[in-house]
C-alpha cells in the first residue's frame, strides 16, 4: 500500500467519524454552508493534517466557502469517537 493510500484509507475512517459526529449534534450542521468544503484536521496526525490541506487547496473552487474541522484526537466505545472537535468558518 502506497503512502498515500494509508492516507485516503485514515481519512476515509475520519469522514465517517465525522458523519457520526453530526448526527450525534445536529446543531453543529448549522455551522456548515452550503457547497462548503470540509477540511478535517487532526490534531494527532501532522501528515494527515498537511495531506487534507494540501489537497483542499488544490480542490477548492474560487469563492467556495471553506471549513476546518479540527480534531484533538479518536476515542473509543462512544456514538462519536471524535473528541474536541471545533468547526471553523475559514473562507
Amino acid at each position: 500500500m502506497t503512502k498515500d493510500n494509508k492516507l485516503v484509507e485514515k481519512n476515509l475512517e475520519l469522514s465517517f467519524e465525522f458523519m457520526r459526529h453530526l448526527l450525534s449534534h445536529p446543531e453543529l450542521e448549522k455551522s456548515i454552508p452550503k457547497e462548503a468544503q470540509v477540511v478535517l484536521l487532526p490534531d494527532y496526525d501532522e501528515k494527515l493534517r498537511r495531506f487534507n490541506l494540501r489537497n483542499s487547496k488544490r480542490q477548492r473552487e474560487k469563492g467556495q466557502p471553506v471549513v476546518y474541522v479540527r480534531i484533538k484526537r479518536l476515542a473509543s466505545g462512544r456514538p462519536s469517537r471524535l473528541v474536541g472537535t471545533k468547526i471553523e468558518r475559514v473562507a
